[in-house]
């Protein structure tokens, strides 16, 4: 299937509600408003295709470069950071480009510079591209010291970092103490250390997260250990 049939079948599949919500969470024009369960039937006809994924995400349209990331296959550094250059909001950064991340070898070498990076999407893309790791490979694929190290980093600097940073740190924290067992006590006391996180957003609209009251739900439903695959349609 060539570019532009696949165009022409995602503009067939938008509706104007999920437009309009998408709108609402940052995207812009170009999109069609596509969910993302209606992509399956088109990413099992296409499978892998990264030539396919670089000219649909080059387009900037929303739906065109979430689909994208569904059939990208990228094998190298560069094409990661030539993708990140590309999100300009998070549902691009944290749900294509770090879950895609996540499924490399080099996941942790590229989020980790992504998180020193100074740059908000790019330190939320890393953090998130960890807690898509710690929820889906087993706890003997990651370095114990190095995690509790990050849970530091997280305790001194969340309250200080960008708005969208913060809810992926606070994903992190949250992630840690459910999926990754062996810093699950630490996790618990990091979140009660942090307290409250607000979202400013704007003046008008702001959020305050609370890890430690979403990992008790999740003990409470007895998720201590949980991983789970993760599927983008």
């Amino acid at each position: 299937m060539d570019f532009e049939l696949v165009m022409q079948e995602l503009e067939a599949l938008g509706k104007e509600r999920t437009k309009k919500t998408y709108i609402r969470n940052g995207a812009r024009e170009p999109l069609f408003g596509v969910a993302t369960g209606a992509m399956k039937p088109l990413a099992k006809k296409i499978k892998k295709n990264q030539p396919l994924a670089d000219q649909l995400y080059a387009t900037g349209n929303y739906d065109a470069m979430y689909f994208a990331g569904i059939i990208s296959d990228m094998t190298t550094e560069e094409e990661f950071e030539r993708w990140m250059d590309g999100a300009y909001f998070y549902m691009l950064s944290d749900y294509v480009v770090a879950v895609s991340l996540a499924e490399a070898d080099f996941a942790q070498t590229l989020a980790d510079k992504w998180i020193v990076s100074g740059e908000e999407l790019k330190m939320s893309a890393g953090w998130s591209c960890y807690c898509w790791l710690l929820g889906n490979r087993p706890d003997r694929e990651f370095i114990p010291n190095k995690l509790s190290d990050m849970l530091d980093q997280v305790e001194r600097t969340i309250q200080d970092s960008p708005d969208r940073t913060k809810i992926s740190m606070n994903n992190f924290i949250y992630t840690a103490a459910i999926s990754y067992v062996p810093l699950h006590e630490k996790a618990i006391e990091t979140a009660k250390t942090v307290g409250p996180v607000e979202i400013r957003k704007d003046q008008k609209n702001s959020s305050t997260l609370l890890a430690s009251e979403t990992i008790q739900k999740e003990l409470d439903r007895g998720r201590l250990g949980f991983k789970r695959k993760y599927v983008r349609c």
